[in-house]
């Protein structure tokens, strides 16, 4: 059975008084780790899971092969965004175990570091949540964004009235200045060799998973 998506709540689109950051984090040297949609799963429902953990709102999000983006708002239970740097270190350890496990190269380093912006202003916030929701065209990914499975533009348009979306993809991105020079790929899983072929990549997730 495929495991679950844990979809986050409906966002409220309004900068919050606690916090609301911008993430991006990326592999070690750029390099494509999760480079086929098995791979980008773990990671897609990784960050969600983790987001939703500790109390993280999520408003917007995308995953790729070397890096990923978010926007979301610090827990409400906490003056400050300090469990932040605790959230993705739990993420990159279990996803770096499990796709090192995966790869048979368990003292691999996989991610390299994050950057978090605090977000103060209306429209710079917006802006972003349109950068994140668009980022798999940027990258020439998708034409449209809510063809790229492993993003929020999908969710958002399902979640959100018509008039939000309208609104939000009306917000100019392409002066933003943002770290994001990586170059994602997206291709198949190639074989597995035979002597790895009995379950791998069931066995690295179902360790994940524990």
């Amino acid at each position: 059975m495929r495991p679950t998506v844990p979809w986050p709540h409906a966002p409220t689109h309004q900068l919050s008084s606690r916090g609301t950051y911008f993430v991006t984090a990326g592999t070690y040297l750029k390099a494509h780790y999760f480079y086929a949609p098995q791979r980008l799963d773990v990671l897609h429902r990784g960050l969600l899971s983790v987001t939703r953990d500790f109390s993280w709102d999520l408003e917007a999000w995308a995953v790729f092969s070397n890096h990923y983006h978010f926007v979301a708002q610090s827990p409400r239970d906490s003056e400050d965004a300090s469990s932040l740097s605790q959230m993705l270190g739990l993420l990159h350890a279990r996803t770096a175990g499990w796709i090192n496990r995966l790869d048979g190269e368990p003292k691999r380093k996989v991610w390299h570091n994050f950057w978090d912006t605090k977000l103060t202003y209306e429209k710079s916030y917006l802006a972003r949540l349109n950068y994140v929701h668009q980022n798999a065209i940027k990258h020439g990914l998708v034409p449209v964004a809510n063809q790229y499975q492993w993003c929020s533009a999908r969710w958002f348009e399902q979640i959100a009235s018509s008039a939000m979306v309208r609104s939000i993809y009306r917000f100019k991105i392409n002066r933003l200045s943002i770290r994001d020079d990586f170059a994602p790929v997206l291709k198949p899983e190639p074989p597995f060799p035979k002597r790895r072929s009995t379950g791998a990549l069931q066995n690295a997730t179902r360790e994940l998973n524990r």
